[in-house]
């Protein structure tokens, strides 16, 4: 299995470079025993960037949960056994950081007030999308959400980075608040995202501090279905 670094707490997300070992190989592919690229997955895309070792360096273009974590390359393939330096393409991982972490604070806002879930979700570099019902929103609503959206970042909140029991996650969270439904039984620790005092189960890449995320402006609303509302906004 490959060791995930980013996954320790909320400083090992920014980790930019580290050195790891090839343990499986293919054509266009390489399996590393430890990685700090995030592998596509949870509404957040795969991190890209460049490993590099004696004598050869190639571009990672695509990393996914398969075997272990796939590292796609661009470029010539590392043997088994070769030691390797990865270099991560920082302005988009330090992007979708930004954005995950503006994606919880707007679940959150729009539990508080309509009790309705996240049931979708895709992040870019500076700017994302979320799904959520049940809900209707008026104009009214939308700018509403983007005033608090906005109030609770600047309010500079850190972020932290942990993991819980499933058990003591559903008691401090709630079972709906979070879809934790939508885990398997057999997983019984999880790793926790908290923002002020809003937690949820998250294996993705997030910031320090809300005040990094900037100014969150709401594009566009739309319907996707019985009272399912997509919200699409950007970070400026």
């Amino acid at each position: 299995m490959t060791e995930y670094l980013y996954m320790r707490d909320v400083d090992a997300c920014y980790i930019g470079d580290f050195e790891a070992t090839v343990k499986q190989a293919g054509d266009d592919w390489i399996v590393l025993d430890r990685t700090a690229f995030y592998p596509e997955g949870g509404g957040q895309p795969t991190d890209t960037g460049t490993i590099k070792w004696d004598g050869g360096e190639a571009k990672v273009v695509r990393v996914t949960k398969r075997e272990g974590s796939r590292h796609y390359l661009e470029g010539p393939v590392p043997p088994l056994g070769t030691e390797i330096m990865g270099i991560i393409d920082w302005e988009r991982r330090y992007g979708h950081m930004r954005a995950h972490t503006s994606q919880h604070i707007i679940s959150a806002v729009v539990w508080d007030r309509w009790q309705a879930k996240t049931v979708g979700n895709q992040i870019y570099e500076a700017r994302a999308r979320i799904d959520l019902h049940p809900l209707k929103l008026t104009e009214e609503d939308v700018r509403w959400i983007e005033e608090e959206c906005n109030r609770r970042i600047s309010e500079a909140i850190d972020v932290q980075i942990y993991e819980l029991s499933r058990e003591e996650a559903e008691e401090r969270a709630g079972v709906e608040r979070c879809n934790m439904e939508l885990l398997p039984k057999s997983v019984k620790k999880l790793r926790i995202v908290q923002v002020g005092d809003e937690i949820c189960p998250c294996a993705g890449t997030h910031v320090k501090n809300t005040s990094e995320i900037g100014t969150l402006k709401i594009t566009k609303k739309e319907s996707k279905g019985k009272m399912r509302t997509r919200i699409t906004y950007e970070l400026v």
